[in-house]
């Protein structure tokens, strides 16, 4: 613990990585700021349906990954969700379309060009999202809810609805700025540190609900809290587990010795493939999958289809969690497959004059480090999808709140480990080029970022 403290004396003690702390805290507190301004013309006092529409279920999801904006009906509101949608976009279509897969080999400059693709594309869709939000309030809030309604001489609803769109899509735009901001000037990840911020402003009220339920109404009593806390704790170093496991293939470099010949007896490297080369993004996918049955159900007034819309609108439902965990799995195989190229690690590998011990150069390089992406990508699939779903084998076996239940798993508890061990990471390259001692003081972590 000592060790720890130290530790973090010395952050303070890199006026870069210190300045870079403190810009990043900034923008987070602009934004959460941001996240809390209710829009013009309608009135804070009256939300209670959108906070009710929110409090559990999908509506939940969305407002955690907003940061409670949606449910204050915020100038963030829609947050920086139509950002991660226009870069999922832009990813998929990198697959088929040549003009972007060129842009994905031009280096820096190509990539400077599928970032303004991806702004504007972010654009569009919170053009199409935004007045699909104000039909919501509409269709939720009572009508004296709106200045609009209630003194229409003041103004109009359609200057109201205009209005609103052009201030939610300025909102998207500046919290999209933010994100950018922070990973330039700050420290971390800036897009995925905004959503990480919006997660953990919901915990606390989420713990208290559950602290109450438990404790002030003697629900179980204060051992079941603890014994909550305690499988909370577990399925948190098991995310970690997840996160930074890895497969180490080695690799043989040959040296050039005087002569000009090469000698084998090189240096020896690895490369890590990563259990869990897809990160959070199955789950993104699938939960988008999830929300097309219940949408189309919703159109028909047919027995069948209400029985549907009722099974895929409760997420803690075993039919909804059964066809979630599958597409996870898919899923997980499908983003891997495009984000792992290993006819591209193959081929690097050959130029710089590497091989891996016992197998040839090329061809049989690629398919080999295919044959072990795929081993491995199954148990971590698996071990996704589990994740991702034990939320409601909490709620089903030890009756917890759905709102305290969603932080035992899924996308929310993903990306905050994620997010936090890549900032952490970052932390520890600075303090180790200064020759501090790193948050995370094991010498392997020290291999992995000096």
């Amino acid at each position: 613990m000592k060790k720890f403290i130290e530790s973090l004396s010395n952050v303070w003690k890199i006026e870069e990585l210190k300045n870079r702390i403190l810009v990043t805290l900034g923008l987070l507190l602009v934004y959460r700021f941001g996240a809390q301004v209710t829009l013009p013309g309608i009135d804070a006092t009256k939300l209670h349906g959108l906070t009710d529409q929110t409090k559990e279920g999908i509506g939940w999801l969305i407002d955690v990954f907003t940061g409670g904006a949606f449910s204050q009906a915020s100038v963030f509101a829609l947050g920086i969700m139509p950002y991660i949608s226009a870069s999922i976009v832009v990813q998929l279509m990198g697959i088929a379309v040549p003009y972007l897969q060129k842009l994905q080999k031009d280096g820096e400059s190509g990539r400077k060009k599928m970032n303004q693709i991806t702004r504007w594309l972010t654009i569009v869709i919170t053009l199409v999202q935004a007045p699909g939000y104000i039909f919501n309030l509409y269709r939720t809030l009572p009508g004296e809810a709106f200045l609009s309604n209630v003194n229409p001489g003041l103004i109009s609803p359609f200057a109201f609805q205009f209005l609103s769109v052009v201030i939610l899509v300025s909102g998207t735009i500046f919290a999209m700025w933010l994100g950018e901001k922070i990973t330039d000037k700050g420290i971390g990840n800036g897009i995925s540190l905004l959503i990480m911020v919006g997660i953990i402003a919901r915990m606390p009220q989420a713990f208290i609900q559950e602290f109450s339920t438990r404790v002030t109404n003697n629900n179980g009593g204060p051992m079941l809290l603890v014994f909550e806390v305690i499988i909370w704790l577990l399925v948190i170093v098991a995310c970690v587990l997840l996160v930074m496991a890895v497969r180490k293939i080695p690799v043989q470099y040959a040296r050039r010795t005087v002569s000009g010949e090469f000698e084998q007896a090189g240096n020896r490297q690895w490369i890590p493939l990563k259990l869990n080369a897809s990160g959070v993004m199955p789950i993104i996918f699938a939960q988008a999958i999830m929300f097309i049955p219940a949408a189309l159900a919703g159109l028909s007034s047919s027995e069948t289809a209400t029985s549907v819309s009722t099974a895929f609108q409760n997420i803690f439902g075993w039919q909804y969690n059964l066809v979630f965990a599958l597409l996870i799995i898919v899923f997980t195989y499908f983003y891997t497959a495009i984000t792992v190229p290993t006819n591209k690690m193959a081929d690097d590998l050959k130029r710089s004059g590497g091989f891996i011990p016992g197998i040839k150069p090329g061809a049989e390089t690629s398919d080999f480090l295919d044959k072990i992406m795929s081993y491995i990508t199954f148990p971590g699939s698996l071990f996704l999808a589990l994740i991702a779903v034990f939320p409601a084998i909490v709620v089903t076996i030890l009756n917890v709140q759905p709102s305290w239940a969603l932080f035992y798993g899924g996308t929310s508890l993903l990306i905050m480990v994620g997010v936090a061990s890549d900032t952490i990471q970052q932390i520890n390259s600075y303090l180790l080029n200064k020759h501090y001692d790193g948050l995370m003081k094991s010498g392997k972590n020290r291999k992995a970022v000096a």
